[in-house]
């Protein structure tokens, strides 16, 4: 007689082990690679073919686009729990950024094939990525208010909260991945040396600290508010 196991939610899955999303991420198998990279090292390249998607199991990556005159800016830093690459999901050929590890990290490469068999059979991947890309969505639509609308003071305190996880459980954790100040400002859009300024305003009034690492206060979040 067949066994009926319970997956974790408790509905019988007629002996088929529930599907753990994290795990299927986390194993290299068929049409999916676990790589290390070093600070600095590129993931992939603006113009490379897009032909797979990528998960941050650990570190951060920094995606980078770059101009025909060459100038760069920083559009997104992403950290463990998120994809990157996803374009290629949707018909586009080449890829429209640079990927780079900020630190030594972990990456899960996903062939855009398997991507979409595993999208079209497992439900739990589907909420997992349908979380991520609404997630995203709106973190553009945020970035995209914030540069219209506010300082590059509040920018720079918005992008702060981010990268220390505000909001999340636990509240701001400290950021030990170096960011250095030039990387901030090509995020929010001015100049090194406004970040400085702002940086040095922002730990005299207590709303960060510097003690080896980057340490974002709740504080902080009255630059964001203030009118």
């Amino acid at each position: 007689m067949e066994e009926i196991v319970k997956s974790r939610n408790g509905n019988p899955t007629n002996g088929k082990a529930a599907f753990d999303p994290k795990a299927f991420l986390a194993t290299v198998s068929h049409g999916r690679t676990v790589s290390d990279y070093r600070q600095g090292d590129v993931v992939f390249l603006q113009a490379s073919p897009a032909d797979s998607v990528f998960y941050v199991q650990k570190g951060r990556i920094k995606i980078v686009v770059a101009s025909k005159q060459g100038k760069e800016a920083v559009v997104a830093i992403l950290g463990p729990g998120e994809f990157f690459g996803e374009g290629c999901l949707i018909g586009q050929p080449l890829r429209l950024s640079t990927a780079r590890a900020m630190v030594g990290s972990e990456v899960t490469r996903v062939t855009k094939a398997e991507m979409i068999r595993v999208l079209h059979a497992e439900p739990a991947f589907g909420e997992l990525f349908t979380a991520h890309l609404l997630t995203r969505n709106s973190r553009v639509e945020e970035d995209l208010v914030d540069q219209l609308f506010n300082s590059s003071e509040k920018r720079l305190a918005r992008t702060l909260l981010i990268l220390a996880n505000f909001g999340k459980d636990g509240g701001p954790q400290p950021i030990a991945t170096p960011i250095s100040q030039e990387t901030l400002a090509e995020i929010i859009g001015t100049t090194r040396s406004r970040v400085s300024q702002f940086m040095n305003k922002f730990r005299k009034l207590g709303f960060i600290d510097y003690n080896g690492h980057l340490e974002v206060h709740s504080s902080l979040l009255s630059v964001v508010l203030r009118e």
